[in-house]
């Protein structure tokens, strides 16, 4: 299993970019959360196969339509908490 940190810079508050990426996670089999952050980007903890990972790291580069993504940064995450299904939180 691969569980990573993504955060997410740009324009990607307001713009629909969490629900996008509810939406992908899910028919990628992926558990974890969205959240928005208080600097104006969104964090994304994935955790799952390492190719449904890899496809969301990916996504999250395009992001939503109306997104404009500037940065990605992704890091390994060790923590041991399991997450069964994937959901948009607050942090």
């Amino acid at each position: 299993m691969k569980r990573v940190v993504i955060k997410v810079k740009g324009k990607v508050q307001g713009v629909s970019y969490r629900q996008h990426t509810l939406k992908q996670a899910t028919a990628l089999g992926v558990t974890g959360y969205v959240s928005n952050l208080s600097d104006g980007s969104v964090q994304v903890l994935a955790q799952g196969g390492e190719p449904a990972v890899d496809k969301l790291i990916s996504w999250c580069y395009v992001g939503s339509p109306s997104s404009l993504v500037e940065d990605v940064f992704v890091e390994e995450d060790e923590a041991d908490e399991i997450y069964l299904d994937f959901s948009i939180i607050q942090l």
